[in-house]
């Protein structure tokens, strides 16, 4: 994997991550494919919207269908169809997620199944492994994501930890060779909850083993918004500018432009899809409830500015109309809606930067998001 930044607006700044499965340009915003779908849209529709890279996760794919499936299938971008990048989670947020179900030590992860409840032990060498039977081309490292609120004591613990399955990590990478015929690269993750300077030896630390990229992780579970928006300021400043920044699990599309002006280059959240299966859509001018009864016949298109194929061919009334009657259409044509609209977002992004105009740019998409639907009617 080989990253360059191609041009920077303030701390924004647009990039390049090239793979042996193509190019990827930042900013980028990656769809969540949990295990090995995107819910509710077919990969060809996600290349159709301009999808440049998916997002796996190791838990679920360790789960279901299974490391020795996937093994025979060729790996994961044979097994889905998907011939883009790959970036794979560890599972550590869903572990953290699971908090009645697993057990942490300095080992690794106890845990069971919450499909069948049998016995599991993740480990920073087995989780590489897992990744690389699933043959992402970005493989996280195993992390613990501590709650919010926690303790500085309990952070600091969380965080060491991390540490150093972080470097265990990157050792089983180093002696472990690729499966199958492309590269694959490694990220490190940096922890500490909301505490400045337990963030900043983890990230001091993590650039000293020298990673293809690192992640920010242990945000977005609760903190207040502008304490993430300068915990992301304060990594980004430690962190390496010649490696890519991600920014996990985050967000809305003001989340995203924030990060961006603060110098992230990826992100993945499930809001666009999960919103979108609940009718809640996205649009230049805020979201809007599709089920609301003022749009029963309303004909106009759910953005009159989108060029999706749900605005182009269909009208609120019918989304509307699709939900109402539980229609499985109904969730594929929000989610395409939705997902082209973030990723028409980041395309925006992309250019304002080159244009040296993101920050004018960024202040009138957030006025603009705040506004009322009614401007389309």
């Amino acid at each position: 994997m080989k990253f360059s930044v191609k041009q920077t607006d303030g701390l924004a700044r647009c990039g390049e991550i090239v793979t042996d499965h193509g190019v990827v340009h930042t900013p980028v915003f990656m769809p969540v494919g949990t295990q090995g779908t995107v819910k509710a849209i077919e990969p060809r529709e996600l290349e159709e919207i301009g999808t440049q890279i998916v997002l796996g996760n190791t838990y679920h794919l360790y789960l279901r269908p299974g490391i020795e499936i996937l093994r025979e299938a060729g790996g994961l971008h044979k097994f889905m169809g998907w011939s883009k990048p790959i970036l794979t989670d560890s599972g550590g947020y869903q572990i953290f997620s699971l908090s009645e179900l697993r057990k942490i030590d300095n080992g690794g992860v106890g845990f069971r199944s919450h499909i069948d409840g049998s016995s599991h032990y993740f480990t920073p060498e087995n989780v590489t492994t897992i990744q690389r039977a699933i043959g992402s081309d970005i493989m996280m490292v195993l992390d613990e994501c501590p709650p919010f609120p926690c303790t500085p004591d309990y952070a600091e613990r969380s965080s060491e930890l991390t540490l150093g399955w972080a470097e265990r990590c990157r050792q089983e990478f180093l002696i472990s060779g690729e499966l199958y015929d492309h590269s694959q690269a490694i990220f490190a993750i940096v922890q500490g909850s909301i505490y400045p300077e337990i963030r900043e030896r983890s990230a001091s630390r993590l650039r000293e083993l020298d990673f293809h990229g690192y992640g920010i992780g242990g945000l977005a579970v609760g903190e207040p918004v502008e304490q993430m928006y300068d915990i992301v300021l304060m990594c980004n400043e430690l962190l390496p500018p010649e490696k890519p920044r991600y920014l996990m699990g985050v967000g809305t599309p003001v989340n995203l432009l924030e990060a961006i002006e603060r110098g992230v280059d990826m992100f993945d959240c499930v809001l666009p899809t999960r919103n979108g299966r609940n009718a809640m859509l996205f649009t230049r001018n805020g979201s809007v409830n599709i089920t609301n009864a003022q749009f029963k016949d309303d004909f106009l298109p759910v953005d009159g500015l989108c060029c999706c194929y749900a605005c182009r061919n269909f009208s609120r009334a019918y989304l509307r109309h699709l939900f109402q009657a539980k229609e499985i259409l109904g969730l594929q044509l929000a989610t395409v809606h939705n997902l082209h609209y973030y990723q028409w977002l980041m395309r925006e992004a992309r250019l304002s930067i080159e244009e040296q105009r993101f920050s004018q740019w960024k202040q009138d998409q957030v006025s603009a998001m705040h506004q009322s639907i009614n401007v389309f009617s």
